[in-house]
């Protein structure tokens, strides 16, 4: 068989028997050339089995930090599993995972000191909301179980954390986990109330204060919410939101969780995305960026003040992770924690978002694009719309949606397209690449409006 015949028939044996999770084309369109098998890749590039060389525009899907082709990594890994690869998190630790903790602690914001060690952002999203609920029954409050989440966000697809997804399809799963309310999500461009800028947020702070008040403050465990929103569009909240959100939890005795899966270690140009509002929650949950990828490995962070209600009881946490704190993922993490530090990766983070908002801001000319966001390290969003005056989205299953998917794809740029093309490179990414990342959009768009110049308006 020809180097040629063994690379389709990889792609082949893909269709064949590989389950692919949910992806943002139809099955046809798989079938039809839109499957991509990566066989290597180095900084922000990756290469197919057929040697085709693609931007990774969305970090695999916001993982990859450090970028692709770090060899020390996986050295790390291979060195940690020749000594000891795995302890029993319910027990027993092992000096690369005690070192790993010591290592968050030291980055997360405020007193964010003790890090319960996961395999996934959807474990940590579900291991938060127990610590939330636990924490709530032992310090009297048995009655405190409901979490207000926000629409149209996104927490996992494990049962608890989709609950708390916003797009969570209640239509095959449901119904989902009682005790979940669903509020705003902050959006400047298409704001819930039709209200402008930091009008719409502050509203959107004072609605989950009506809610915990309707709710009644007794049943209330916890509100979670990623510091920007990726899922709903990468919305950048005025720091007053978040500052607000703080007080009205105090308030009420609510504990506040940041998921900060996507947005955390140096996604936004600072460690935390929480820096950037000035505050500190009761709870942080973080994966992706954590080991770049490398090895599937998250972690939930709390306050002092949380881990100390367990300490005079003696109560344990009911809940555990079997590969919580597995050794060789956690050596990926500390290197690759070593690396964004020696490169200074999370302030390039920082001056390449800039970069990349700045040149995105030459797609406003186009009749398709009603909003350009960012400007917060490298996640950057382009909104699409038929009519610019009315903002009227295309839907994500529009032909004109799914043709631009394909065709930026075909030009070497790997992306998500959905009413929103999400911008979210390794922080690796060269002025080179980010300028051709751009031109490909601006190119692969004006091929789109042609094609579909009757349905825009």
């Amino acid at each position: 068989m020809t180097s040629v015949q063994t690379r389709h028939a990889l792609e082949t044996r893909a269709l064949d028997h590989l389950w692919m999770h949910s992806n943002d084309l139809e099955w046809d369109d798989l079938q039809e050339g839109g499957l991509r098998v990566f066989s290597r890749g180095h900084g922000s590039t990756l290469i197919d089995v057929h040697g085709a060389e693609y931007i990774d525009g969305l970090a695999g899907l916001f993982v990859v930090a450090a970028g692709h082709g770090r060899t020390e990594i996986g050295e790390a890994m291979a060195r940690q599993a020749g000594e000891i690869a795995y302890t029993a998190a319910s027990n027993a630790a092992n000096p690369v995972n005690i070192a790993l903790a010591e290592k968050i602690s030291s980055l997360t914001p405020g007193d964010l000191n003790r890090v319960f060690l996961c395999s996934g952002g959807s474990e940590a999203v579900e291991s938060a909301m127990k610590i939330a609920k636990q924490v709530q029954v032992m310090r009297g409050h048995g009655k405190r179980y409901k979490i207000i989440a926000r629409r149209g966000s996104y927490h996992g697809t494990t049962f608890g954390a989709a609950s708390l997804t916003g797009s969570a399809s209640e239509k095959y799963f449901g119904p989902f986990m009682p005790g979940v309310s669903k509020v705003p999500n902050p959006n400047q461009y298409r704001n819930d109330f039709g209200l402008d800028g930091e009008a719409g947020d502050i509203m959107c702070a004072r609605f989950i204060e009506q809610e915990i008040l309707a709710q009644g403050p007794e049943n209330v465990a916890a509100v979670i919410g990623e510091p920007i929103s990726v899922a709903n569009g990468t919305h950048l909240p005025s720091p007053i939101y978040w500052q607000m959100l703080r007080d009205i939890c105090d308030r009420y005795g609510v504990l506040l969780i940041m998921d900060e899966v996507i947005t955390g270690w140096g996604r936004t140009g600072k460690w935390f995305a929480a820096e950037h509002y000035g505050v500190v929650p009761d709870i942080m949950t973080m994966a992706k960026g954590l080991s770049s990828g490398y090895a599937p490995v998250a972690a939930v962070a709390v306050r002092s003040s949380i881990f100390d209600d367990f300490r005079p009881t003696g109560q344990a946490l009911n809940h555990l992770i079997t590969f919580g704190g597995h050794a060789v993922a956690a050596a990926a993490a500390l290197k690759n924690i070593e690396i964004l530090e020696r490169e200074n990766l999370v302030q390039r983070s920082a001056e390449m978002g800039t970069y990349l908002y700045d040149l995105a801001q030459k797609l406003r000319s186009h009749p398709t694009v009603g909003d350009v966001r960012g400007g917060l390290g490298l996640l950057c969003a382009i909104d699409f719309v038929k009519n610019k005056d009315t903002r009227e989205a295309w839907g994500t299953s529009h032909p004109f949606i799914k043709f631009l998917a394909l065709r930026t794809q075909e030009e070497g740029l790997v992306t998500r397209v959905w009413d929103v093309l999400h911008l979210a490179p390794p922080f690796v990414l060269t002025r080179d690449e980010a300028e051709r990342a751009i031109d490909i959009v601006d190119r692969c768009l004006t091929e789109a409006e042609a094609k579909f110049a009757d349905e825009i308006q």
